[in-house]
C-alpha cells in the first residue's frame, strides 16, 4: 500500500513539474454490447482506428496526439447521458452519439456547456437549421434527406412517375424509427404514392405479423428504417416471402454486411442509402493496415476495413479531425478549445480534392457547412448487395434530397423547437 502511494506521490510531482500533453480529445461513445452491437462495434473500431492512423503516421492532428475516450452506452439513452456527464470535463471537443435517444438528451446540454455534437446522419433531423441549433451539426445528410433518396430512386426506375404505387415502411418503433414518416407522407402527397407504415418493436425479432401483411397487400416497394438485428431478421422475412429484394431498400443503418449476411442468397439485390462510399479500395486503408493493424494498434482485430459500417465510423472521425484541423487554422494555435471546434466545425469545407489529399477519393460528397445550415446539401447514394460476391456496390451517384420538401419541413420544426425552449434566432 505505501509502495502505491508513493509511486502516485511521485506521479503527482513529475506531472506538477512538466507542462501537461494537450491532447486533442474525442470522445467515443460507443456500444460493443447488447442488441445493436453488430453494428456498434465495425463503426467504434473505424473510429478510434481512423485517429490511431493519424497519431501513428501524421504525429496526430497540427502538431497535438488525438486521445478517443471511449465510453460503452450498450445503445441506452440513461447510460449514453452517464458517459457524457463523465467525460465532457477532459477536454473533449466533439461528441458523436450514434443514438437518435441519446442526441435529443445531449442537445440543451451540449448547448449550455459550448460542446459540438454531431449527429452524422441521425438524431435530430431540424438540427440542420444552424440559426437555432448552435451546438448541434448533422452534415451531409439527415434521415428526411435518406427518405428522400429512397424516393427519387423509386421515381428513377419508373421514370418519374410513381403515382399509385403502394409503399410500404418497415420501421424500428423508437424516435429513430419514426423519423422518416412525416417526411414519406409530404413526399405521398406530391408523387401519389400510397403508404402503409409497419412498426416493429424493440429489438425487432419478432416481425411475423408485419411480413404476413406485407404479403397480403404486396406493396410495390418496401422502404426500413431499422438498426441491428431488426435488419436482419427482416431481411430474412422478405427472403422467406420471396419478396423481390431490388424493390427493398433501407436506410443506411439497414446497410451494413451483418444485416444481408445470414440471409445468404436470399439477401441478393438488397438495396441502402448511404451518404459515403463502400468497400476498401482507397489507398488511405493501405496506411491503416500498415500503422495500425499490422503494428497491433487496430480497436477491433482488423477484418472489418472496408465494410459499410466502420467506413461510417472512419468517415465521422475524418470530418471530425478536418474540422479540428480547420478550427487550427482559425485560432491560430494548436491545442485548441472546444470553443474553436464549434468554429471550426461551423466553417468546414470538404472538397473532393481535399479527400483526395486522404487517400479517400470520392469517399463522401462534397460539402460547406455555414452558421445557417449544419446539414450540408444532404446528398445521397443507392448501394447494392451483391451475396455471391459478398460485397455491396454503389449503384448511383450521389444526388440531391428534395430540398423544397425538407427545407420547409425543418423550418417548421426548428422554429417550434425555438419557440417551445425561447431561443432567439442566430447567425444575423
Amino acid at each position: 500500500m505505501k509502495l502505491k502511494f508513493t509511486a502516485l506521490a511521485a506521479a503527482a510531482v513529475v506531472s506538477a513539474a512538466a507542462p501537461a500533453m494537450a491532447d486533442l480529445v474525442f470522445p467515443s461513445l460507443s456500444y460493443r454490447t447488447g442488441p445493436y452491437a453488430a453494428g456498434g462495434i465495425p463503426f467504434a473500431d473505424g473510429y478510434a482506428d481512423y485517429f490511431t492512423l493519424l497519431n501513428e503516421r501524421d504525429g496526430g492532428i497540427g502538431g497535438e496526439m488525438a486521445k478517443v475516450i471511449e465510453c460503452e452506452t450498450g445503445y441506452n439513452t440513461e447510460k449514453g447521458v452517464e458517459c457524457y456527464e463523465s467525460t465532457k470535463g477532459e477536454g473533449s471537443l466533439i461528441y458523436q452519439p450514434l443514438s437518435t435517444g441519446i442526441t435529443y438528451q445531449l442537445i440543451p446540454k451540449v448547448t449550455a456547456d459550448g460542446i459540438a455534437l454531431h449527429t452524422m446522419g441521425y438524431g435530430r433531423t431540424s438540427a440542420k437549421n444552424g440559426k437555432v441549433f448552435s451546438n448541434v451539426f448533422n452534415y451531409p445528410a439527415n434521415y428526411w434527406d435518406g427518405a428522400s433518396v429512397a424516393i427519387n430512386h423509386l421515381l428513377d426506375l419508373n421514370d418519374g412517375d410513381i403515382n399509385g404505387k403502394k409503399v410500404a415502411l418497415v420501421y424500428h418503433n423508437s424516435a429513430y424509427g419514426k423519423e422518416p414518416i412525416r417526411t414519406l407522407e409530404e413526399l405521398s402527397a406530391k408523387h401519389g404514392f400510397e403508404l402503409t407504415t409497419l412498426a416493429v418493436d424493440h429489438p425487432g425479432q419478432e416481425q411475423k405479423s408485419q411480413w404476413l401483411q406485407i404479403r397480403r397487400e404486396k406493396p410495390d416497394y418496401v422502404l426500413m428504417w431499422g438498426w441491428g438485428v431488426m435488419n436482419q431478421v427482416a431481411i430474412q422475412e422478405a427472403a422467406n416471402i420471396r419478396f423481390p429484394m431490388e424493390n427493398f431498400i433501407g436506410v443506411w443503418w439497414s446497410g451494413g454486411e451483418h444485416d444481408v449476411i445470414p440471409a445468404g442468397d436470399g439477401a441478393n439485390g438488397y438495396k441502402a442509402v448511404t451518404f459515403h462510399n463502400v468497400g476498401s479500395d482507397f489507398p488511405v486503408f493501405d496506411d491503416v493496415q500498415k500503422y495500425v493493424v499490422d503494428a497491433g494498434k487496430a480497436a477491433g482485430n482488423g477484418d472489418q476495413i472496408g465494410t459499410a459500417v466502420y467506413n461510417r465510423g472512419f468517415y465521422a472521425a475524418m470530418l471530425a479531425a478536418e474540422a479540428a484541423r480547420n478550427a487550427q487554422e482559425i485560432a491560430g494555435k494548436s491545442d485548441i478549445t472546444a470553443a474553436d471546434m464549434l468554429k471550426g466545425m461551423e466553417s468546414l469545407e470538404i472538397t473532393e480534392e481535399r479527400m483526395a489529399e486522404l487517400g479517400m477519393p470520392n469517399f463522401g460528397p462534397s460539402f460547406t457547412v455555414t452558421c445557417e445550415n449544419h446539414g450540408g446539401p444532404g446528398l445521397g447514394a443507392i448501394q447494392q448487395w451483391d451475396a455471391a460476391a459478398q460485397e455491396w456496390s454503389l449503384i448511383s451517384d450521389f444526388a440531391p434530397s428534395d430540398t423544397e420538401i425538407i427545407d420547409a419541413l425543418v423550418m417548421e420544426d426548428s422554429m417550434a423547437f425555438a419557440k417551445e425552449n425561447n431561443i432567439e434566432e442566430r447567425c444575423n
